[in-house]
C-alpha cells in the first residue's frame, strides 16, 4: 500500500493510526486539566453585588428614594461589630466591676465596722441642711436609683431576668424598663443642674482638703481630721456626680432622640459613653450610700431630719461646727443686746 508516494505496510499504518488517536486524546485531556474543576472558582454573577452589599472592599453607599442619615447603606457592618463587642466584652466586664466594688464595700464594713460618734451623742442638735436641700437630695437619689435599676435590667436582663422569668415576662419587663428609663431620664438632668446651683460653692477646694485625703478621712487610721461643711471625700463625690451626670445626660439625649441628625457612629459612641459613665456612677454610689447610712453613725439624720448631733459635727466637720457655734453666739449676743436696749428705752419712757 502506498501513502503519499510511500509504500506502507498494514501494520505500519495501524501503528500510525493508534499513535494519532492517542495524541488526539492526550492533547484535549491536557488542555482540560488547565480548566478549574472546582465549582467554587466558577465566577458568580452576583459576586460583585454581594461584595458591595457586605462592604468587603470598604464602606459603600447606594442610592435610595428614602432621604435621611445613612439611608443609602443596606447593611451596616460597624453596627454588628459594636453589638458583638457590647455582648461579648462590655456586659461581662461591667458586671465584674460592679460586683468587685460591692464586694470591697462589704469587706470594708466587715473589717472596719460602723464608725460611732466619739463620746456618744450629746443630745444637742445643729441644723445642717435646709428642707429644700434635703428634698433636692432625695429627688435626685430616687430618680438615680430608678434609672440604675432599669438600666441594669436592660444591660443584664438577657442573662439574669430571662432565664428566671421566661421570654414573655422578660419582654414585658424589658419594654417597661426601656420606656421608664427614657421617660424619667430627663428628670435627672434637672436634678444635676439644681445640685450644681445649690451646692457647687460649698464644694470648692479649701484648706485641709489635701490633709484629709492623706489621712484617709480618719476612717483608716481612726485619727481626727479637720474639715469644713463638706470634707474632701464629699467634694470628690460631688464633682464626680457633676461629671458623670453630665456624661450620662448628654449621651442619653443623643440616644433618646435619634432623629436629630446624628449618624450611626455617633449613636454608638453615645451608647458607649452612657454605659461607661453609668457603671462608674452606680459603683461609686455604693460607697456614698454606705458611708451615709450604716457606715457612719448619725450621718443619715442630716438628710432625714436636717439636724445632726453636736458631737458628730465636731468629730467630722469641726471647722463648720466652730463657725456655726460662733454664729449662734453672735446672734445670741445681738439678741440680748437688743433686749437690753429695749428695756432701757422702756424704763426711760416710764420715767
Amino acid at each position: 500500500m502506498s501513502l503519499f508516494g510511500l509504500r506502507v505496510s498494514g501494520w505500519q499504518l495501524s501503528t500510525l493510526f493508534l499513535a494519532g488517536l492517542l495524541l488526539f486524546i492526550a492533547f484535549p485531556a491536557t488542555a482540560q486539566d488547565k480548566v478549574p474543576a472546582s465549582p467554587i472558582m466558577v465566577p458568580n454573577p452576583a459576586t460583585d453585588l454581594w461584595r458591595a452589599v457586605r462592604q468587603r472592599e470598604g464602606a459603600a453607599s447606594g442610592q435610595t428614594q428614602v432621604r435621611g442619615i445613612e439611608t443609602g447603606v443596606l447593611i451596616e457592618q460597624r453596627g454588628e461589630a459594636f453589638r458583638e463587642y457590647r455582648r461579648r466584652d462590655f456586659i461581662g466586664n461591667a458586671g465584674i466591676f460592679i460586683g468587685v466594688i460591692a464586694g470591697l464595700v462589704l469587706l470594708f464594713y466587715i473589717l472596719r465596722g460602723r464608725i460611732n460618734i466619739p463620746g456618744g451623742r450629746s443630745g444637742r442638735r445643729i441644723k445642717r441642711f435646709a428642707d429644700f436641700e434635703r428634698t433636692l437630695h432625695w429627688f435626685t437619689a430616687i430618680v438615680f436609683i430608678f434609672l440604675a435599676l432599669t438600666g441594669l435590667t436592660l444591660l443584664f436582663g438577657r442573662f439574669v431576668v430571662l432565664p428566671v422569668f421566661g421570654a414573655e415576662a422578660f419582654g414585658v419587663i424589658a419594654s417597661a424598663c426601656k420606656e421608664g428609663h427614657n421617660l424619667f431620664g430627663p428628670l435627672f438632668i434637672v436634678a444635676v443642674v439644681l445640685l450644681f446651683i445649690r451646692f457647687a460653692w460649698r464644694n470648692l477646694p479649701s484648706r485641709g482638703d489635701l490633709t484629709w485625703l492623706v489621712k484617709g478621712g480618719g476612717i483608716i487610721g481612726k485619727a481626727h481630721v479637720t474639715a469644713g461643711f463638706f470634707n474632701a471625700g464629699e467634694k470628690i463625690w460631688f464633682w464626680s456626680v457633676m461629671v458623670l451626670g453630665l456624661a450620662v445626660s448628654i449621651s442619653g439625649l443623643v440616644l433618646i432622640f435619634p432623629t436629630l441628625g446624628q449618624p450611626r457612629d455617633i449613636m454608638q459612641l453615645a451608647l458607649f459613653v452612657h454605659g461607661i459613665a453609668a457603671v462608674l456612677f452606680i459603683a461609686g454610689s455604693f460607697g456614698h450610700i454606705y458611708i451615709g447610712t450604716i457606715g457612719t453613725e448619725g450621718s443619715l439624720e442630716s438628710m432625714t431630719t436636717g439636724y445632726v448631733d453636736e458631737n458628730w459635727a465636731e468629730a467630722h466637720h469641726d471647722r463648720w461646727h466652730a463657725e456655726t457655734v460662733a454664729q449662734a453666739a453672735r446672734g445670741a449676743d445681738r439678741h440680748a443686746s437688743a433686749d437690753t436696749t429695749g428695756a432701757v428705752h422702756a424704763t426711760t419712757d416710764k420715767a
